[in-house]
């Protein structure tokens, strides 16, 4: 329709064209004869001058209707992508911004994100769309996200937008594939695996009572900010021995910035948070940099974190570590162990404030490890923390209903076929975990948060139903360490300590989730006698 447009008009201008100049001829030669000579060389000049501005004008002509048609053809190539097959249903919206807009536009709902749902409605499960300037198939349907999933490194591989890159670095851990991305994953199971976590959780509880007592002692505390910084410094301390109190340089100031930008939209210009976003990381990459230099410098005589492991192994004869992956690896680290779990604690805490009945249940658990103990103020076990069947359940619906991660990316790796469908290579693959999540289909009631309904599952972990911590080769390496460190904190919290809520904890998506007012409580340490009755 719109080339046929473009063709009418030029039909049309060309035409009214031709009439105007045969008008004019036709009017001089009507009254060539009454010329007199001396009015013939005015008009030679008139004609020649008439006849330029003629050939500018078509000349004039002829560019724009080859303009109008290229503009013409190219919106229609955005708005009609070229497939072997057919594609899903749905509209790549503007050429360059595609629906970007739309997508990145808050909102406050804990439901399905308005983008999603609405397209949803109109064209199904399965839809195109176009996003940050680059063609996307959106998946709410389980069976072809968990398919994506499984066929990781054959069908499809992760990616992310250029932005995204930017941000991370171009040799994170999440743009990586095959035996590099296998390598890195082995490694960061040093930290976070079995032995890690488990010489690890004496650590975490002494953490979390410290910081708890801190809090009781002041008039309100705002949790989202507090409990970041509580796991921030824990991380960066096993990670690369950060102290807080000795360092010249706040590490953690440079993430904040890092992470106000990090869900906004992708214009780098001076004074946007897209801007300081890069700036934080900059900042932050300068100083994991310099230390590395120093280690390397001045190594240790005993390595006593991830930072001297990882030096090591760049060192090593013939070593595929690069120091560039090795420090966008460690920057990965640090953001993704401390901002994502700070979201999950502090939305897990709303959730017990607002259901008196789920916080009974969840502090009779907890009391219950003291109760069974024979000395009650000694620490938490490995086989007390392994014990905790309704936190573990707690922890999932709090992470069914939080969606902190609203989208997961993969790349089609060739034409892949999918029921009616053809996903074209190339194409990025768009997973949407709260549509899986908040699936009445599956989930009864689905925006009620109901930790019971986890006591059936088989599994915790990902399934076709629930991909919180992804899902496939790339499921989260950090999802028990995000566990055991909210196992714990809820431990601290529950059995020592009540809280009441003093202003806060609406939320914002934008697609992620925020807190734009925070979450502020004001803690009460309990009585001796209520703690271990």
């Amino acid at each position: 329709p719109a080339l046929n447009f473009s063709f009418f008009f030029l039909f049309l201008f060309s035409l009214s064209l031709s009439s105007a100049r045969f008008q004019f001829l036709s009017k001089e030669h009507k009254h060539k004869k009454e010329e007199r000579p001396e009015e013939k060389k005015r008009e030679f000049h008139f004609c020649l001058v008439q006849n330029r501005s003629h050939t500018v004008m078509w000349a004039l002509f002829i560019w724009l209707s080859l303009l109008l048609i290229s503009i013409t053809h190219w919106v229609y190539s955005w708005r009609n992508p070229k497939c072997r097959g057919k594609l899903p249903p749905g509209s790549m919206g503007f050429p360059l911004l595609g629906e970007s807009i739309q997508f990145f536009k808050p909102n406050t709902t804990s439901d399905i994100p308005p983008f999603i749902k609405k397209r949803v409605k109109k064209y199904g499960p399965i839809f195109k769309t176009s996003l940050v300037g680059r063609p996307v198939i959106v998946s709410t349907d389980p069976d072809l996200s968990y398919f994506v999933f499984q066929q990781e490194g054959r069908c499809f591989q992760s990616w992310y937008p250029d932005t995204f890159t930017q941000i991370f670095g171009r040799k994170n851990v999440g743009s990586l594939h095959g035996f590099m991305y296998k390598y890195l994953k082995s490694m960061v199971l040093t930290l976070f695996g079995y032995d890690g976590l488990k010489k690890m959780l004496p650590q975490a509880e002494l953490t979390a009572n410290k910081r708890l007592e801190l809090w009781s002692n002041q008039e309100s505390v705002e949790l989202k900010d507090a409990t970041a910084s509580m796991i921030f410094d824990l991380t960066a301390k096993k990670l690369i021995s950060h102290d807080p109190e000795k360092s010249s340089e706040n590490l953690r100031d440079n993430f904040v910035a890092f992470i106000q930008g990090l869900i906004s939209f992708p214009f780098n210009i001076p004074g946007t948070a897209y801007h300081k976003c890069l700036q934080g990381r900059e900042k932050a990459m300068k100083m994991l940099r310099n230390m590395l230099q120093e280690r390397r410098k001045n190594p240790r005589k005993n390595p006593s974190d991830f930072f001297d492991y990882v030096i090591e192994e760049i060192q090593k004869e013939g070593t595929i570590l690069t120091e560039e992956i090795a420090l966008d690896l460690m920057f990965v680290l640090l953001f993704a162990s401390f901002e994502t779990t700070s979201l999950a604690l502090t939305l897990a805490i709303k959730f017990l404030s607002d259901d008196p009945a789920v916080l009974k249940r969840l502090t009779e658990e907890h009391e219950t490890i003291l109760r069974n103990r024979e000395d009650a103020d000694s620490g938490l076990t490995w086989e007390e923390y392994k014990s905790m069947t309704y936190t573990f359940q707690f922890i999932n619906e709090t992470a069914r209903l939080a969606n902190i991660v609203p989208a997961i990316f993969r790349k089609a790796l060739i034409d892949i076929k999918f029921k009616d469908y053809t996903i074209p290579a190339g194409w990025a693959v768009m997973v949407c975990p709260p549509a899986v999540h908040l699936n009445p289909d599956k989930y009864e009631d689905p925006l009620r948060f109901n930790p019971s309904r986890w006591e059936e599952s088989k599994s915790n972990n990902a399934s076709k139903h629930f991909m919180a911590f992804g899902g496939g080769m790339r499921f989260c390496v950090g999802t028990d360490f995000t566990k055991m460190q909210m196992a714990v904190f809820l431990h601290s919290l529950v059995t020592k300590y009540r809280w009441e809520e003093i202003k806060g904890g609406n939320i914002r998506r934008t697609p992620g989730l925020q807190f734009p007012n925070g979450y502020h409580v004001r803690l009460h340490r309990k009585e001796t006698r209520d703690c271990h009755k």
